[in-house]
C-alpha cells in the first residue's frame, strides 16, 4: 500500500472501462475463505493487524458491489450505512454484506445485496469482475466487485439498513492527491488506512482502502 504514487493524467470514462475489463477476472481468491491465507496489504502494520484477526477469529466472507455509473463524467455510487446500526452506523459503504449459503457467488451476493439495500436493479448492472480480497479487523474477508451501471436506474433505499445512496466522481477518487493516508496504533503496532472526505461526506476505513486498491489495480499504468 503506498500513498505517494501519483497518475499519469485523468483517466476517461472509456479508458477506465476498458483497463478494468483487461485486468480483472472472476477468479475467486483463496483468502477469502482460506485461513491460512492472510490478505496481503503491503503495509507491515495492516498486515500484522490480519494475521492476529485470523487467529482468533473465524473467517467472515463479504462481497461488495463497486457501481461505477457510465455518465460522460462516471460515477461510483456510494451509501451511508442507517445511523441505528449496531455496526458502522453512519459510515460511508458499498452496497454489499456476507456471503450466504444460498448465495452461487460473491457476485451474486453483491448483486443480491445492492437489489436488497437500495433497490439497484441488476438488469442495469454489468459486471467486470473483482478486486483482491479486502481484510478488515472486525474479520471481514470482503470480496469487491467492479461492475459498469448503466444510467436511467430509479433507487429504493432500504431505510433498515441504509440512511442514503449518492454518487462521487470517479476522477476524485482515482486522483492519489485526494487519498490521505492516516495511521493509528493496534495493539502496540501503527496501522495504516486511507480518507478521501469529499464536500460533507467522510470515506474512510474499508471503503476508501478498496477505493485505493482499485486506483492502484485499474488507474497505474
Amino acid at each position: 500500500m503506498t500513498g505517494t504514487q501519483s497518475a499519469s493524467g485523468s483517466i476517461s470514462s472509456a479508458d477506465f472501462f476498458d483497463r478494468a475489463q483487461r485486468r480483472l477476472r472472476f477468479d475467486v481468491p483463496a483468502a477469502l475463505t482460506d485461513a491460512g491465507v492472510i490478505p496481503a496489504t503491503g503495509d507491515q502494520g495492516n498486515d500484522q493487524m490480519l494475521r492476529t484477526i485470523a487467529q482468533e477469529r473465524p473467517i467472515r466472507p463479504a462481497a461488495v458491489l463497486i457501481p461505477v455509473v457510465e455518465h460522460a463524467e462516471p460515477t461510483v455510487l456510494l451509501t451511508m450505512r442507517a445511523a441505528h446500526l449496531n455496526d458502522h452506523a453512519g459510515q460511508i459503504a458499498f452496497p454489499g454484506g456476507k456471503i450466504d449459503a444460498t448465495d452461487n457467488s460473491p457476485l451474486d451476493a453483491a448483486l443480491r445485496e445492492a437489489e436488497e439495500e437500495i433497490g439497484l436493479d441488476r438488469s442495469f448492472v454489468e459486471p467486470i469482475g473483482y478486486l483482491d480480497v479486502y481484510g478488515t479487523s472486525f474479520g471481514f474477508r470482503i470480496l469487491p466487485t467492479v461492475a459498469r451501471v448503466r444510467p436511467g436506474f430509479e433507487l429504493a433505499i432500504n431505510k433498515s439498513e441504509v440512511d442514503d445512496a449518492f454518487e462521487v466522481p470517479l476522477a476524485f477518487l482515482m486522483d492519489p492527491g485526494n487519498h490521505q493516508l492516516h495511521s493509528k496504533e493496534f495493539r502496540g503496532a501503527q496501522r495504516s488506512y486511507y480518507a478521501m472526505p469529499f464536500a460533507e461526506r467522510y470515506i474512510w476505513g474499508a471503503t476508501a482502502g478498496i477505493l485505493r486498491a482499485l486506483y492502484e489495480r485499474v488507474c497505474l499504468p
